[in-house]
C-alpha cells in the first residue's frame, strides 16, 4: 500500500518515464510489424528502422533519465548497505539498461541494412531481420518490465 501513496513532486518524473516507456513500445511494435511485413517492401523496411531511430531512441533517452530521476526522487540510491533494493527495480533497470545496449546494436544493424537497401550490396535482409528480433526481444522485456514495475514482486 505503501506504493500507492506519493509526493506530488515525483509525479511528473512518473509521467516522463511513462510516456518514455510507452513510446519506446509503440516505436518497437511498429519497427517489428513493419519489417516483418515488408516483403521487401523497401517503404516498409525502411519505416521499420527508422520508427527505431526517430522515435524509438528519444523515447529510450527519456525513459532513463527520468526513471534516474524518480530513482532519485524517491531515495533510492540512499538505502543503507543492509538493505536490498526491490526486485523489481533491478528488473527495471536490467531491462532499461541491457536493452538499451541491444536497442544500440538493434539501430547499427538496422542502419547498415538500410544502406544497403539503396546498393546493390547483399546482406540487407538478413540484417533488418536480426533489427526486427532484437525488436521482439525487447518487447518482451517491456512486458516483463512492466509487469515488474506494475505487480512490485519481491
Amino acid at each position: 500500500m505503501i506504493a500507492a501513496i506519493r509526493p506530488d513532486d515525483q509525479s511528473f518524473a512518473l509521467l516522463l518515464h511513462l510516456v518514455g516507456a510507452t513510446v519506446v513500445f509503440g516505436a518497437l511494435l511498429t519497427s517489428a510489424t513493419s519489417i516483418v511485413l515488408a516483403r521487401g517492401d523497401t517503404r516498409l523496411l525502411r519505416l521499420g528502422y527508422f520508427s527505431l531511430l526517430l522515435v524509438g531512441l528519444p523515447g529510450l533517452i527519456l525513459l532513463r533519465l527520468a526513471g534516474q530521476w524518480l530513482y532519485q526522487l524517491q531515495n533510492w540510491d540512499k538505502l543503507p548497505p543492509q538493505i536490498d533494493e526491490p526486485s523489481w527495480l533491478g528488473i527495471g533497470f536490467i531491462v532499461a539498461d541491457g536493452g538499451g545496449v541491444l536497442f544500440l546494436l538493434a539501430l547499427a544493424l538496422g542502419g547498415i541494412g538500410v544502406r544497403r537497401l539503396g546498393s546493390d550490396k547483399g546482406g540487407a535482409a538478413m540484417l533488418l531481420k536480426a533489427t526486427m528480433a532484437i525488436s521482439l526481444i525487447l518487447t518482451v522485456a517491456y512486458v516483463v518490465a512492466v509487469w515488474a514495475m506494475t505487480g512490485k514482486p519481491n
